[in-house]
């Protein structure tokens, strides 16, 4: 049994004082307000829930500012994948457990307490399945373990490399299965993380690029009610290449012709119609925005003002992790929008936009990777943050305040403690592993950039 207190914390119906919470197998078990503080209550001034990242491709944390050199020609997303093909035919099982648990590790950091990991490296160097179908899934599993984050497991079905089922090139030769040999991956990842409390496993279709219309009707019943993760028109040239191949565009062609409800998320979903933000926010879907990444990669701005006024849900992610800082990601996401609409706290509907986003990443995170992360209650996982409130970006800052100087004045450093299940992972800001964590990282990164 753990308990905190905390002078004040943001519960599920707004800030309140004096919060102690008692913890017990992993769940808040007692919340109280109001409280007293007890002799042997571990004590911080300020708490929050903790904040999911729905999407996390974890081995591109080793190739971050490898792309950031510009060919004789035009760069854009295309040009990025080739460096990233490169860079993972390199990689063996160790190097991939390696280079996770260093992202995971970074992430808890940034105060990220889930991720959902959108898996899609499952085989040899060769494109030949390891003897362990789920060999990879494994590492992603163990270095969650390693590093204590919340993990929801999204294994990847990838079969082409374009619409009309085109076969995968040689770069994507370690990513692809057929139906039949991405059940048993299924299979084989949900029994490596039957035993592990707080684990979600659930699917997701590479993109409608990667799978035929047939291939994702046999795959989504493996999801079994859990969640289904998809990219959907990320790069304008995806949806001209969608309306060639099917005459509808990708989100277009999703609602008409797959089950979309609440259980999905579309990654992404960039460049989408008014008509299409309006069908997600009908279905409950989730649109999981990776803003860090996608201004990396050129990628283009979401319509998130229409999409907040249509009722929609979304979350943030890291992708390519690029750069791991869930405020950051939420900073990035209001700035596009002011720079596309020439104004300011666009994601706020009246009062702090530093609230409205994290509220909003909170509640579609949470519903997008099947953990009811939904902020501090009784019975929900006990991920918490605390937040330094001797930071100088803190000083004199209350309730949403706080919030709003966090994301919009502040660096990573504010982050104090993470738990995870109530057991503490990171403290002082560091994570308590992060010294064998790094050494090993380097090793293998080491390694990897001599070949």
């Amino acid at each position: 049994m753990t308990t905190l207190y905390f002078d004040a914390a943001l519960l599920p119906e707004g800030w309140a004082p004096g919060v102690r919470i008692t913890v017990r197998d992993g769940v808040i078990a007692e919340l109280a307000t109001g409280a007293v503080r007890e002799t042997r209550d571990e004590h911080h001034r300020l708490g929050l829930p903790g904040m999911s990242n729905l999407h996390s491709h974890a081995f591109q944390r080793g190739m971050s500012g490898l792309a950031e050199v510009r060919g004789p020609g035009s760069d854009s997303f295309w040009t990025w994948r080739e460096v990233m093909y490169r860079f993972v035919g390199r990689m063996d099982a160790d190097d991939v457990e390696a280079v996770a648990a260093q992202a995971y590790a970074e992430m808890l950091e940034a105060g990220f307490t889930r991720v959902g990991e959108f898996h899609y490296l499952h085989h040899d160097a060769a494109g030949m399945e390891y003897s362990d179908i789920a060999e990879l899934a494994g590492r992603i599993a163990a270095a969650a373990e390693i590093t204590g984050i919340g993990l929801t497991l999204l294994p990847v079905f990838y079969a082409h490399s374009g619409f009309g089922g085109d076969a995968p090139t040689a770069g994507q030769r370690r990513f692809a299965n057929d139906p039949d040999s991405f059940a048993r991956l299924v299979d084989a990842s949900r029994r490596i993380l039957a035993d592990r409390a707080g684990a979600v496993v659930g699917i997701a279709p590479h993109s409608l690029r990667a799978v035929t219309p047939g291939e994702l009707q046999d795959i989504l019943p493996l999801a079994q009610g859990g969640p289904v993760h998809i990219h959907v028109a990320e790069q304008l040239a995806e949806v001209e290449a969608c309306l060639t191949w099917s005459g509808c565009r990708p989100v277009e062609w999703l609602l008409d012709n797959a089950p979309v409800d609440p259980a999905w998320c579309l990654i992404h979903a960039t460049h989408t119609s008014p008509e299409e933000l309006a069908g997600i926010a009908r279905r409950g879907a989730v649109v999981g925005l990776c803003p860090v990444t996608e201004a990396n990669l050129g990628d283009g701005i979401f319509p998130g003002s229409s999409f907040a006024s249509a009722g929609g849900h979304y979350g943030i992610g890291s992708d390519s992790n690029v750069l791991i800082d869930a405020a950051g990601e939420l900073r990035q996401f209001e700035y596009t929008q002011r720079l596309a609409g020439r104004g300011r706290n666009v994601m706020a509907t009246n009062g702090s936009t530093g609230r409205a986003l994290f509220d909003a990443a909170l509640c579609g995170g949470g519903q997008a990777l099947g953990a009811g992360m939904d902020g501090m209650r009784l019975g929900a996982s006990a991920d918490l943050v605390s937040l330094d409130m001797d930071h100088p970006a803190l000083i004199g800052r209350r309730e949403d305040a706080i919030l709003d100087s966090w994301i919009f004045g502040a660096r990573q450093s504010v982050i104090d403690c993470v738990w995870v299940r109530g057991k503490k992972r990171v403290e002082g800001g560091s994570h308590l592993g992060a010294t064998v964590i790094a050494a090993r990282f380097r090793r293998t990164l080491e390694g990897l950039l001599a070949l």
